[in-house]
């Protein structure tokens, strides 16, 4: 069953290896990615910072939609990691139930916006966050299990409102 699920750009680290897969008691990590799936030598890392004792998956959306329709992680508490929302979009839209996803690290890339300090989003992110929160996701930010769980469409609406009043203050006009 899922047990949680996360976007972070670093996937497996200390954060999820140390802390959210010891709090949520997880026996399975899916790390859904459809480039790395290719990518012999990023497999062998991630299996590597997998803490021993858990089980690990990198997955298509599609093949990881496929076996979690089938049933087949039913007996495992499985996290979900994934580096970008889209993947996740993808995931909901094959029929995988999603009730709450953790917004955790997405690192500043050219032309992103910063949500919080670990949290950088692009148009495209933004859209589908939004996307998500419209079929009935929960989009939560907690980087570590000890943070206080926050709202992340309040984050997203909060940062849309301060950019439209920073827009403002300048008469309407970019410099």
């Amino acid at each position: 069953m899922i047990t949680g699920v996360r976007i972070d750009g670093r996937l497996i680290h200390g954060q999820v290896a140390n802390l959210w897969i010891p709090k949520l008691g997880i026996t399975r990590v899916m790390v859904v990615d459809n480039d790395i799936v290719n990518s012999q030598i990023e497999k062998q890392s991630l299996k590597l910072a997998t803490p021993s004792g858990v089980k690990i998956s990198v997955l298509t959306a599609e093949k990881a939609a496929t076996n979690i329709l089938a049933g087949r992680y039913d007996s495992q508490k499985v996290l979900i990691v994934v580096k970008k929302p889209s993947v996740l979009v993808e995931l909901v839209n094959l029929g995988v139930p999603l009730e709450i996803v953790n917004v955790g690290n997405m690192s500043r890339v050219e032309g992103s916006k910063s949500i919080t300090k670990s949290v950088n989003v692009l148009e495209k992110d933004i859209e589908d966050f939004e996307y998500l929160d419209s079929k009935g996701v929960k989009l939560v930010h907690q980087m570590v299990p000890s943070d206080n769980e926050s709202s992340f469409i309040t984050l997203l609406k909060n940062h849309k409102i301060r950019e439209c009043n920073t827009w403002k203050s300048y008469g309407g006009k970019y410099y």
